[in-house]
């Protein structure tokens, strides 16, 4: 009986949330939204790293290195010319995500909100793929695509403080980190005031993911740019 309870129970709760919001957003613009974070999340879930390398005959690039999906593990594996393809597929598809995005908002009169939606809909897809078990990258370079789509000089500032780090530091991991920090205030001081929420938001789930990365720097374990698996 409890059990029947609580199910009822939130099923009601769900109920009037979903009624809630249909009552506070039109039609249209659920319409748009929905179909921009639908096509967004497809997009960003492409798994370009594991495609290429399992192409290339490397096999699962899951079982290699830090195992991975992007660009820097795919590095590992010594292929350059396939890692830089992977890291500029994952930038793409961020890229393409938000101008597609932007296309149905259009549509409905929802443009910059589409492609908001649809560009953070592809960075969660990366790092949420559902074909992967929701096990995906660590959304880099997905995240400099997105911003490239919405505010380039945000993806420039991002590219900017990444090669500074990695030339400093030679560590991958580290150099994302001082981008994704650098990121928002930078948009935030240019006047992209939605970019800049955006890019925080990124940010926070960029440093999540790299949280792994992070107690290996401090304990002076984490591999360098290059090193090979």
């Amino acid at each position: 009986m409890a059990g029947g309870f609580f199910v009822i129970g939130g099923a009601t709760l769900v109920s009037v949330v979903l009624a809630a919001v249909g009552a506070a957003i039109p039609g249209d613009a659920l319409t748009a939204y929905g179909g921009a974070a639908a096509l967004g999340y497809l997009l960003g879930s492409i798994p370009f790293g594991l495609l290429l390398t399992r192409l290339s005959g490397l096999g699962d690039i899951r079982s290699i290195g830090s195992g991975n999906i992007g660009a820097t593990n795919v590095l590992r594996t010594g292929h350059k010319g396939l890692a830089a393809l992977t890291l500029l597929l994952d930038a793409l598809k961020g890229t393409a995500a938000v101008l597609i995005g932007y296309r149905i908002g259009a549509a409905y009169g929802y443009a910059v909100d589409g492609a908001v939606i649809a560009g953070f809909a592809a960075f969660i897809g990366h790092i949420f793929p559902v074909w992967l078990g929701f096990k995906g990258g660590k959304g880099v370079a997905t995240y400099i695509g997105v911003i490239g789509g919405l505010a380039w000089p945000g993806a420039l500032i991002f590219c900017g403080v990444w090669l500074a780090a990695a030339y400093a530091t030679r560590y991958s991991s580290a150099s994302a980190l001082a981008a994704s920090v650098a990121t928002p205030v930078a948009l935030l001081a240019l006047g992209h005031i939605i970019e800049a929420i955006l890019a925080l938001a990124m940010s926070a789930l960029l440093l999540w993911k790299h949280s792994a990365n992070i107690q290996r720097l401090l304990r002076g374990e984490e591999p360098k740019i290059g090193a090979k698996a």
